[in-house]
């Protein structure tokens, strides 16, 4: 346990949100082509994820401010992957709600 207390929370949450990036990832290459080894692989990797997030709630075991920044993180992870990896468009009205819904993450996590 004293090891993961080591590792400051908000690397724990940057791994954590990077293996949900991966997850979102293989899940749009899975609807593409979906099989068995694919599946697991989007299941491994979000469940990577979910262990890289408990040691963050280690260092710092308030919920609240723990979720709203990983959720942050993985919000930016998944529009960011979603326009730029694979070039979907987003209407100026879904710009906005994406905007919106940054400016409530960081106004609930102050």
């Amino acid at each position: 346990m004293k090891i993961l207390l080591m590792v400051p929370a908000v690397a724990w949450l940057l791994l954590s949100a990077c293996f949900f990036a991966g997850g979102e990832y293989l899940s749009k290459q899975w609807g593409y082509a979906p099989s068995v080894p694919m599946t697991l692989a989007v299941i491994g990797t979000y469940a990577l994820g979910t262990l890289f997030w408990l040691p963050a709630l280690l260092h710092n075991n308030h919920l609240a401010i723990m979720g709203t920044a990983w959720l942050l993180l993985a919000t930016i992870a998944t529009v960011t992957m979603g326009i730029v990896v694979f070039h979907e468009q987003v209407s100026t009205i879904k710009a906005v709600g994406i905007l919106f819904s940054f400016v409530s993450l960081l106004l609930l996590s102050l």
